[in-house]
């Protein structure tokens, strides 16, 4: 899912060191020893004398669904090192407010079958929450690493950030490739699935999607103003030829990449995946880096300022599509705005548990308010 809360940006007058890391959010209720357990007695139904070992949560398990990491000893095991994906503790206050993990196994399923986009073997899916308390697929641990979320890879000190000019420029070609081939790849008429129930093309629904789950995140909580401007300047910049539709990936980053050196083997998290315009994805991509480098120059950092620049990417993705991206303007708002609407319910969640109080201005909850701001009166790019 999108990228988990980072300190707020502060000005700074000169280069400054990286803050120290703060707590991340809660994200379960859950006590992994439990899990365990109750893992090893459901696996054992599926391969009768396995032994579940090493279950541990990993470091950066995100803020939505939630994974654990395992291995399974057994003659037969389709495969030894698993991730489990375990949808979302609703005693956690979720981020979303459907977690649907058959929908996320049959996506990964048919990309391994219908593309040459990496996606970790999905083994099982548990559609019955009675053995770990929710559904939960298993699918093949890929072993490699990812640009970090906090500290953000934009950040000095991390793998990427002290790669060479030419490793990044590899890490992004790979990248940039890879949603390319996702894109042309797919079977745009098998994505239809997706498609959102309502009215109207398949970008209308997208969005329609997005206004109602910001209407689930503000249920008798404070709206968000800027939020609401931004849909209503979506509205002014809506594209006159939205484009077709295909499959995207939906949480389209190289956070969500796992690379060997500087080459992706894995690509993770599709549980926001959608049948929509490209540039749905593409904005998504750009955006999500801008986030971060922003928030780096915002603590008075270089961060990578040549790194997944946006007309780079359009670009590249139009030498290798033959597309050419179109109305951006609109579809790196879309992907901002979307990505409001997350933080603020991830702040909401947090003033549920007491970890954050609730400022008189809700917007200031969300960390690139200033961003959002200035994209609605088109002074961002």
């Amino acid at each position: 899912m999108a990228a988990a809360p980072a300190p707020a940006p502060r000005p700074a007058p000169g280069p400054a060191p990286a803050p120290a890391p703060v707590p991340r959010p809660r994200t379960s209720t859950r006590e992994p020893g439990a899990l365990a357990r109750r893992l090893a007695a459901w696996l054992d139904g599926r391969l009768p004398g396995a032994r579940v070992s090493g279950v541990r949560v990993p470091a950066s398990n995100g803020m939505s669904s939630e994974t654990l990491l395992f291995d399974v000893e057994h003659p037969d095991t389709p495969v030894r090192a698993c991730a489990l994906r375990l949808a979302a503790d609703p005693a956690a206050h979720t981020v979303f407010p459907v977690y649907d993990m058959p929908r996320q196994y049959r996506v990964m399923s048919l990309v391994a079958a219908r593309t040459d986009v990496p996606v970790p073997r999905v083994l099982w899916l548990e559609e019955d929450p009675g053995p770990l308390g929710a559904p939960f697929f298993v699918m093949a641990r890929a072993e490699g690493r990812v640009p970090p979320d906090v500290m953000p890879y934009t950040y000095e000190g991390n793998w990427l950030h002290d790669a060479t000019d030419a490793e990044r420029a590899a890490l992004q070609e790979s990248s940039i490739s890879l949603l390319a081939r996702l894109h042309d790849q797919f079977p745009a008429e098998e994505a239809e699935f997706l498609i959102p129930d309502g009215s109207g093309s398949p970008l209308r629904r997208h969005v329609d999607a997005q206004r109602a789950y910001y209407t689930w995140v503000v249920d008798g909580l404070a709206p968000s103003p800027l939020l609401e401007r931004c849909f209503d300047r979506l509205e002014e910049l809506w594209p006159p030829d939205e484009g077709p539709a295909v499959l995207n990936w939906g949480d389209a980053r190289i956070g969500n990449i796992v690379y060997d050196g500087f080459e992706p083997v894995a690509v993770l998290d599709w549980e926001m995946a959608a049948c929509a315009p490209r540039e749905v994805d593409l904005g998504w991509t750009v955006y999500l880096h801008r986030f971060f480098q922003d928030l780096t120059a915002g603590f008075g950092q270089r961060g990578l300022p040549g790194f997944l620049r946006r007309e780079d990417l359009e670009r590249r993705y139009a030498e290798l599509t033959g597309h050419t991206p179109r109305d951006m303007e609109f579809h790196t708002l879309y992907a901002a705005l979307r990505h409001g609407i997350v933080m603020l319910r991830i702040a909401y969640r947090q003033a549920h548990f007491g970890e954050v109080a609730v400022p008189a201005d809700p917007d200031r909850l969300i960390l690139h308010h200033a961003t959002l701001d200035a994209m609605v009166r088109g002074a961002y790019w």
